[in-house]
């Protein structure tokens, strides 16, 4: 009996739907919330219209969630109450300290934490707002932490010391977009495709990581292997969709319709799977550093000097290696490459791997910045790594890295003179005019433009 081979497009259609499972999969154990043997904080319990005394158990899309943590671990069995908008209910923290209220609508609400039911010698720090005021913009997942010890929350610094802080904490924030500026400027430098799925690349680092974490692995463990994910989903996703589209000869316009479909999927993958609360991963709270009148949390300095060397790295390989070489010679003129000799479809595959992995160190950084995990993450900042790409010039990697400096800068400064909601709008200001009087960035090339 002759058995006729599988036609080339099923076996791409297998391969792409094995990575899908394979994000399903990797995105499993975080559903639950917890570690292992860690019982889940219990659901809030929201008044209604019946008669008085009695009360019923709802569950609602909108969320506000967080976890209290101080010097010496978790606080399990704390009470926190939430109230606003003709809503009343409460909760307790879980064994690993998270707890998560659901809301019927957004809006503003008042966060209360009871100190009476506080562990023996623990108490809020010195100037920490009890209750708290939190509001909704644009996300159906808040998160608000307590801090507690002897850390003074009161602002009374100058302005010229909190105009030093924030630039601290600008120059991390912008580091960390660098991270994923610079693995979507790869792409976009040899292929050409503007990839509106980059985002959810940056959600998939944190949950796999967090999902490693929820089964019992160290976070120095699960970080690593995250990043590994990442990579891996960035070859599934070249080898199962976009090599294929290559082939065909797909428009850029069209391939980039499919990845906005894609990042649609991913997303909803990942929340049907992970839920939609802000959970945390290991460590979220940390010690603040004083350097001088200069103070930066400890993850966001782990956050700057991890970003720092990963990108000089990633400099010195395009620099100074054959592969970035030849990279650099597909991002140019990907005809005359292949021409000389570069196999420009292993190129390409190894740049959406480095791709990946870049993203999933990026958003377990944001996971750490924000503090909190959550389906929607990486959609929440896809817009400033655009800015980022844009500002320092598509396709040119150092200018990717320049312009998210200058994002994450802009970012945390007007937050002197900003709401911090409204902190984003100034950054895409900025890609604004700079499309108007430089379309090709600050390192781009007029000739990529039109």
């Amino acid at each position: 009996m002759i058995t006729r081979p599988t036609p080339a497009w099923i076996r791409r259609l297998l391969v792409f739907a094995t990575g899908l499972i394979a994000v399903l999969l990797l995105s499993a154990p975080a559903a639950q919330g917890y570690h292992p043997g860690t019982p889940a904080a219990p659901s809030a319990v929201a008044s209604s219209s019946l008669p008085a005394g009695q009360i019923v158990a709802q569950e609602f899309s909108d969320r506000i969630s967080g976890v209290l943590r101080n010097a010496d671990g978790p606080l399990p069995d704390v009470t926190i109450s939430v109230s606003g908008n003709g809503f009343d209910g409460e909760t307790t923290s879980a064994a690993n300290g998270s707890w998560s209220i659901g809301v019927p609508e957004q809006g503003a609400y008042e966060v209360t934490l009871e100190v009476d039911t506080l562990p023996e010698g623990t108490a809020l720090a010195e100037g920490q707002a009890n209750p708290r005021t939190v509001t909704f913009a644009g996300t159906s997942n808040v998160t608000t932490l307590f801090l507690f010890g002897d850390g003074i929350v009161a602002n009374t610094t100058s302005f010229w010391d909190t105009l030093a802080e924030r630039t601290l904490a600008g120059l991390s924030f912008g580091l960390l977009l660098a991270l994923s500026a610079v693995g979507l400027s790869l792409i976009f430098g040899t292929t050409g495709l503007t990839n509106f799925a980059h985002g959810e690349m940056v959600t998939f680092g944190a949950v796999v990581a967090f999902g490693f974490a929820a089964i019992g692995l160290p976070i120095f463990v699960a970080i690593p292997l995250a990043v590994v994910a990442g990579a891996l989903l960035g070859w599934v996703q070249d080898a199962g969709l976009w090599k294929p589209l290559r082939r065909r000869g797909t428009g850029l316009v069209p391939m980039m319709i499919v990845s906005i479909g894609l990042a649609l999927a991913l997303r909803y993958i990942i929340q049907f799977n992970f839920g939609g609360a802000t959970q945390q991963l290991p460590g979220a709270q940390s010690a603040r550093l004083d350097f001088g009148p200069v103070s930066i949390s400890q993850n966001n300095l782990n956050s700057l000097l991890i970003s720092l060397v990963i990108i000089l790295l990633v400099g010195f390989l395009l620099l100074r290696t054959r592969i970035g070489k030849a990279t650099r010679a597909v991002s140019d003129n990907p005809a005359l490459a292949a021409a000389s000799g570069i196999d420009v479809d292993r190129v390409i595959r190894i740049v959406w791997m480095v791709g990946g992995a870049l993203a999933a160190l990026g958003g377990i950084l944001w996971a750490y910045y924000r503090p909190g995990v959550s389906f929607n993450m990486g959609q929440q900042i896809l817009l400033l790594i655009f800015a980022g790409v844009v500002l320092g010039g598509l396709g040119t990697v150092f200018g990717a890295l320049i312009g998210s400096i200058i994002v994450g800068l802009f970012v945390e400064i007007s937050t002197i003179w900003l709401e911090a909601d409204l902190k984003y709008v100034g950054a895409l200001l900025i890609m604004i005019l700079v499309l108007l009087f430089r379309p090709q960035g600050i390192l781009g090339r007029k000739e990529r433009v039109g």
